[in-house]
């Protein structure tokens, strides 16, 4: 990654700050200052700050990656269908990945090379935000199921044709917000705090809705903003700081658990 992006990860200064301390000549790399911002490093690089050594406190990493349509979030498809790897730099390769986007969907995905952050993320009641079209008008007891919750025996539809899931229980989505509602198609941003094998394209479709588009726009503290499809980047500084006080507070609430 490049030097102000290191010293970004592995300090308390922000991108910006950074910069600045690597033009005042304050950043060394084997004796010898730089004063390129973008200079290539990677792990093994010492990176001296006013003479002291950067020490690693990141003992992970994350990243934000914009999954399009017609991907696998998989390592390979039987089906010789294009997975989210033949699109993420190969220095990626060993990131896992924070949950699914199915094949039709699109978004934010993210991504890391530790398995106890994927799985404490995953597990986590982080809200997600999402863009769905929908097929038609959204009904009044549509929104009354988003709002008090859904238990289905029979949840196939919508769901995948292989898909061993049938019964399923959906939790009162977190919130939303209906931007069009026609009788020929709608548009809804919907935050729900669950991850369950395609929920919304189920959800909606207990009601004849067919999700036309799906985009998750955000997860937990990490948004997509202005991110191009098929690119990646790393998490900024301010969304590592949230990440590791939320990560602090799971371990602890994991520590009193272990007491009650």
């Amino acid at each position: 990654m490049r030097l102000n992006q290191y010293i970004a990860h592995h300090s308390k200064y922000s991108r910006r700050e950074a910069d600045k301390l690597i033009a005042e000549g304050k950043v060394s790399i084997h004796k010898e200052v730089i004063l390129d911002f973008s200079y290539q490093v990677d792990s093994k690089t010492k990176v001296y700050l006013n003479g002291k050594p950067l020490r690693e406190q990141e003992q992970y990493s994350v990243i934000a990656y914009h999954k399009p349509k017609g991907e696998i979030v998989s390592k390979k498809d039987d089906r010789g269908r294009r997975v989210i790897y033949d699109s993420l730099p190969k220095r990626f390769a060993h990131f896992m990945p924070v949950g699914r986007l199915d094949f039709a969907s699109e978004g934010l995905l993210l991504l890391s090379d530790s398995a106890k952050v994927v799985r404490t993320l995953m597990e986590s009641g982080l809200e997600r935000v999402y863009l769905i079209k929908l097929s038609g008008m959204i009904k009044d007891c549509v929104f009354d199921a988003m709002e008090s919750g859904l238990s289905l025996e029979d949840a196939s539809a919508g769901g995948h044709s292989k898909s061993k899931i049938k019964a399923m229980d959906f939790a009162p989505f977190a919130g939303y917000t209906c931007i069009k509602n026609t009788p020929k198609y709608s548009k809804i941003k919907v935050i729900i705090t669950e991850g369950k094998n395609r929920e919304l394209r189920r959800f909606f479709a207990h009601f004849g809705l067919e999700v036309l588009d799906l985009k998750r726009i955000a997860y937990g503290f990490v948004h997509l903003n202005n991110l191009p499809c098929q690119k990646v980047r790393f998490l900024e500084r301010k969304e590592y700081n949230k990440l590791h006080i939320f990560l602090k507070e799971k371990d602890m609430d994991f520590a009193s658990s272990d007491f009650a």
